[in-house]
């Protein structure tokens, strides 16, 4: 069972398209993995912060609630409740089942919410080619009539999702996963598919497991349970289902996918330390020799900002600058509250005074930003009062020359 540190939890992190569909529909044959197409749900519990439109209304009211009078550590707790929740019913409903893998892509963008809620949790980073996933993200999109043109894509100022996925998207997970920790495992896409069963057998040490014979033998096991809920959800690459186990079909396909001005502009983009680092130094100079090209070391800055402040903007996400791994276990808490012992319970009253005092400087600060903006209200009444002033004033001068000169011709019986 999965419990409240994260113990038993696996997420399965990459960008979209760098073949996280291929890998899980490989991992899930293990008798002791739940493994499936993607779960998204914890952002959705994250979105309960960010304002959001709603038929009944309420949205300042909501938003109010979960960020001006809800501690942010009882919001994790309740987050945590329902994810145990959601975990462990998805352990009981696959028999022999131990551990739950979570594939979804684009948690990069609250890594620190996954932090915060299961710290000890396993992460897994796939890492692909970059320029294999951008030709994935053409190919598969040309396969569902939704043509996806980077070049263009680029030049537009509005957010574009998959634009972000390839790059900020990317960037957040290269911090996240720059150092090595117990709790990490990278797993390169090519290895995968060039040899399953050793990279299978690799990943397997890391969860605490035995490789199982045949994992990657997915063809095998069409019509298992596993395998038909896995293909029922309709999501993740079209292409798994052509192929009976892994294969190296796609790992050269970027160079005929993309044409020289797509790669050129995504190696800037992403600057050539990337890819050296992540382990395509070949790939690399195989792009430049076919763009005639030097890419700079480092990446367009101005893209990712403008990219980074979209995203932050539209998921309303506090993001830590270069964030890394944290992984410590939850102080006091539920849990321990539990266990009936005295350092457990001191930890939680610990914790219950610390969110006490949260609670308060959270309604210090509510009532300081009413505050400014009851001044700020009263400035703006203000100024609009004294602008009208200031235009009677600068009419009186005007109504008393009037009034001489109507005097003056009065008075001289109607002559100047």
């Amino acid at each position: 069972m999965v419990d409240s540190n994260g113990n038993n939890l696996v997420f399965l992190l990459c960008t979209p398209r760098s073949g996280s569909s291929l890998a899980t529909v490989m991992l899930q044959n293990h008798g002791k993995m739940f493994a499936t197409q993607e779960m998204w749900f914890l952002m959705s519990l994250r979105d309960l912060q960010a304002p959001q439109r709603r038929a009944y209304g309420g949205t300042g009211i909501i938003s109010q609630f979960y960020n001006g009078v809800l501690p942010q550590a009882a919001f994790e707790d309740a987050c945590r409740a329902f994810a145990l929740e959601a975990y462990n019913g998805l352990l009981q409903s696959s028999e022999g089942a131990e551990l739950v893998i979570d594939k979804s892509p684009r948690y990069y963008y609250m890594l620190e919410f996954l932090d915060a809620l299961f710290p000890q949790s396993k992460r897994i980073w796939l890492i692909r080619n970059p320029f294999a996933v951008l030709a994935s993200n053409k190919k598969v999109g040309r396969q569902r009539g939704d043509a996806f043109d980077f070049a263009e894509a680029l030049r537009q100022p509005a957010m574009e999702m998959k634009t972000v996925d390839l790059t900020v998207g990317l960037f957040r997970y290269y911090d996240y996963f720059a150092k090595d920790h117990p709790y990490a495992h990278r797993l390169h896409y090519e290895r995968l598919v060039t040899d399953p069963r050793g990279q299978l057998a690799e990943t397997c040490r890391f969860l605490g497991l035995e490789y199982e014979e045949g994992m990657e033998r997915y063809g095998d096991r069409m019509h298992t349970a596993k395998s038909e809920l896995y293909f029922s959800m309709g999501v993740g690459d079209p292409f798994v289902a052509d192929h009976q186990a892994p294969n190296r079909d796609s790992v050269d396909l970027w160079k005929e996918v993309l044409d020289k001005r797509e790669i050129e502009l995504y190696g800037r983009a992403l600057g050539a330390r990337l890819f050296r680092e992540l382990g395509y130094a070949e790939e690399l100079a195989e792009a430049e020799k076919l763009t005639g090209a030097r890419f700079g070391d480092e990446p367009d800055a101005e893209l990712l900002a403008l990219r980074t402040r979209q995203l932050t903007e539209a998921t309303g996400c506090v993001w830590t600058p270069g964030y890394a791994l944290k992984a410590e276990p939850l102080a006091g808490g539920p849990a321990a509250a539990r266990t009936g012992q005295p350092a457990a319970k001191e930890a939680d009253a610990s914790r219950a005074e610390t969110v006490r005092l949260q609670m308060r400087v959270r309604a210090l600060e509510q009532r300081l930003q009413l505050g400014a903006m009851e001044q700020r209200r009263l400035k703006a009444q203000l100024d609009a009062t004294s602008r009208k002033i200031n235009r009677l004033k600068s009419l009186i001068p005007f109504g008393n020359r009037l009034s001489s000169l109507a005097s003056a011709y009065l008075g001289g019986g109607g002559k100047k």
